[in-house]
């Protein structure tokens, strides 16, 4: 299942101000870039977005790409409740994920995201 409308990343600007001004986190086969809310007190509190990057470089074959896709949107899919509103969140897949299933996909996920301080670890 896709992530809800108002929780995508869509916007190529939006992805570049992640890579470029966002907090850099690595695992074995993810890595996270994430950017902090802005502090602003007048501005409505927008839902966190998310985007997941896999390169062709991970494998060459579109299914393979997918079904890693699919399990790291289910995984955030759990996670999702516990992330404040207005973070933006790219996920970005290394080649290693193609062994990886999806209880790995969320404890990666899940440990990347406490240590961005983007969730609360308790």
């Amino acid at each position: 299942m896709a992530l809800p409308k108002a929780n995508r990343l869509k916007q190529r600007r939006d992805f570049t101000a992640v890579y470029q001004r966002g907090l850099r986190r690595n695992s074995a086969n993810l890595a996270l870039r994430a950017l902090r809310p802005r502090q602003k007190a007048e501005t409505p509190k927008l839902p966190s977005q998310i985007g997941i990057s896999i390169s062709k470089k991970v494998s060459k074959h579109a299914v393979v790409r997918n079904r890693i896709k699919r399990q790291i949107r289910v995984a955030l899919r759990q996670l999702l409740p516990r992330i404040p509103n207005g973070w933006k969140v790219v996920i970005v897949v290394r080649g290693s994920a193609i062994e990886c299933d999806y209880f790995q996909f969320l404890q990666e996920l899940e440990q990347l995201l406490v240590d961005a301080e983007v969730i609360d670890g308790n």
